[in-house]
């Protein structure tokens, strides 16, 4: 959990970070730093389900998994 918590801090802050140098604004620097993980999770839950077909579409073919 330690490890988790750390990469959200890290994430968090060089989110902040880029966005407040490109915009100049902490508001935005902080809003962008709240919002792109949130957006990034969802993402990243249907890239998950997207390999997760992948690979059942190659057992299928082969009938085991490559």
């Amino acid at each position: 959990m330690n490890k988790t918590l750390t990469f959200a801090l890290v994430h968090f802050t060089v989110a902040f970070s880029v966005a407040w140098l490109l915009s100049g604004s902490l508001l935005v620097g902080g809003l962008i730093a709240l919002v792109e993980p949130l957006i990034n999770t969802v993402a990243y839950f249907f890239h998950e389900k997207a390999w997760q077909h992948l690979d059942k579409v190659r057992l299928d073919k082969t009938g085991k998994l490559v």
